[in-house]
């Protein structure tokens, strides 16, 4: 198996691995994976699987994305790691969790919880199916079309984030789309386990945010022993960008607690 891309901030032992949600890259999590290498850490900023610059495969689902981390950890000779996931990512930090906890220190949650959600993500998945780079020439062309599926400009803007010039004449898309179109069951199902995971946990929502909700707290301690809930305030479900100085913070105390 190929091994997944990773952008590396900051060296040492300390290892902080950061898993990005659907639909995004490791890129999206570099401002603060730069503020936690100066606080001491050796950052590891991931694109999981037909993400980003790492590989596409056909397989997609929540075991074989910790399994690729493990791959990874071993790769780069990490025995042991905290680790950060937003949304995806953080389904993909509950499963490493409970398959290898032995390789985790501490846990951060980012406004997922381990519950079943609605899929969300159909109208979306359908835009980006819909791009043809024959006909869509520029950045602007590909906002106007995306447009059409998804209203919302701060939604677009994230997911356009994912095209690239595959030559100085044709946009090309970091998603395997063919293979994310489908996936949307997987991505929302809830992480179920016979195990409980002992070591701290964090888990952080945004104020105003819908991702987790009181009532899945108890499904939470049921997963997470030790798992404490904290929420940032003035912030969605990007909490770690709409309000990145209460995030950081936030996240400070619980690290080096």
């Amino acid at each position: 198996m190929t091994k997944l891309y990773s952008n590396i901030l900051g060296v040492g032992e300390n290892h902080l691995i950061i898993l990005h949600g659907f639909l995004g890259m490791s890129d999206n999590w570099k401002s603060q994976g730069n503020v936690f290498a100066k606080n001491g850490f050796k950052v590891h900023l991931l694109d999981q699987r037909n993400h980003g610059r790492s590989f596409w495969e056909k397989e997609f689902n929540y075991e074989i994305l910790a399994d690729d981390l493990l791959s990874y950890m071993k790769e780069e000779n990490i025995t042991n790691s905290i680790l950060i996931g937003h949304s995806m990512g953080g389904k993909t930090a509950m499963e490493f969790s409970f398959k290898y906890p032995g390789r985790l220190s501490k846990l951060i949650i980012v406004d997922v919880s381990p519950k079943k959600y609605v899929s969300s993500h159909d109208k979306i998945l359908a835009g980006l199916a819909s791009f043809d780079f024959k006909i869509i020439k520029t950045r602007k062309e590909a906002d106007v079309h995306l447009s059409v599926y998804v209203p919302e400009i701060q939604v677009r803007q994230f997911l356009l984030k994912n095209l690239y010039w595959i030559t100085p004449k044709k946009l090309g898309l970091r998603l395997n789309i063919s293979v994310l179109k489908n996936s949307s069951e997987e991505i929302s199902r809830e992480i179920n386990s016979t195990k409980v995971f002992n070591k701290p946990v964090l888990f952080l929502k945004g104020e105003n945010s819908d991702y987790i909700l009181k009532k899945d707290f108890k499904l939470i301690n049921k997963y997470f022993s030790k798992a404490q809930v904290k929420t940032v305030q003035n912030a969605g479900h990007w909490l770690h960008v709409e309000n990145q100085k209460d995030f950081i913070n936030t996240i400070n105390t619980f690290l080096f607690s």
